[in-house]
């Protein structure tokens, strides 16, 4: 199966991909992992990347499609996109790299949470600077402050993930992200599952969601 989370950030959707990953043996494609490999890089691209990202702005689509085109060249089996496409041009690159594949998307899932939720979600947000992993001060703090339970590293609050930097990404995903709920509607493999709630019950209605097809 192929499989496209779209929502807002904070939303969860790199949390439930890593679920979906665990349980159905999908290959995760994360922008935002691929994006921070590119800033911690220190390349010229990766300079470029982390100076759009600390201004709360999206990166531009050739640079979004180009990393996801290297990524599906080493595609061996089913995926889940955490946070791409954003954008009806990045939508119409990835029908038409996996249409040269021989395969297509299967389901699209909208993860739908409301603006304050959103906020309360991204301002408490937490990362390790070593792994990658996620926490959150108030919903998931770890074991011992400021200290990684999966790896031991230091965790830090991205930059741009305060309350006016959020404001920002999130007018800019309902620009030029929300119109992509249309698009796939009209291709018939649009789902909307709420994603309020503990992790667990979001990753149960996202199953479930998927099991009905």
């Amino acid at each position: 199966m192929n499989l496209i989370l779209l929502g807002p950030p904070g939303s969860g959707k790199g949390t439930q991909s890593k679920i979906l990953v665990k349980n159905l043996g999908l290959v995760q494609l994360s922008t935002g992992d691929m994006l921070r490999e590119a800033v911690k890089s220190g390349s010229v691209i990766g300079q470029k990347v982390a100076k759009i990202m600390d201004a709360g702005e999206l990166v531009t689509d050739e640079i979004i499609n180009s990393l996801i085109r290297e990524k599906l060249a080493e595609r061996n089996s089913g995926f889940i996109f955490d946070g791409y496409p954003r954008t009806l041009n990045q939508a119409d690159s990835l029908e038409a790299q996996l249409a040269r594949a021989g395969a297509r998307v299967d389901m699209v899932i909208e993860l739908l949470v409301d603006v304050d939720q959103l906020i309360e979600r991204i301002v408490g947000r937490l990362s390790c600077v070593s792994c990658g992993a996620m926490f959150h001060k108030t919903y998931q703090p770890p074991t011992i402050e400021g200290i990684c339970d999966v790896c031991g590293g230091d965790l830090m609050q991205r930059k741009d993930d305060n309350e006016e930097s959020f404001r920002t990404r999130l007018l800019e995903y309902y620009q030029k992200t929300a119109p992509l709920t249309g698009y796939y509607h009209r291709a018939g493999i649009l789902k909307h599952v709420s994603s309020i709630g503990s992790i667990e019950e979001i990753s149960e209605r996202i199953e479930a969601t998927i099991q009905a097809g």
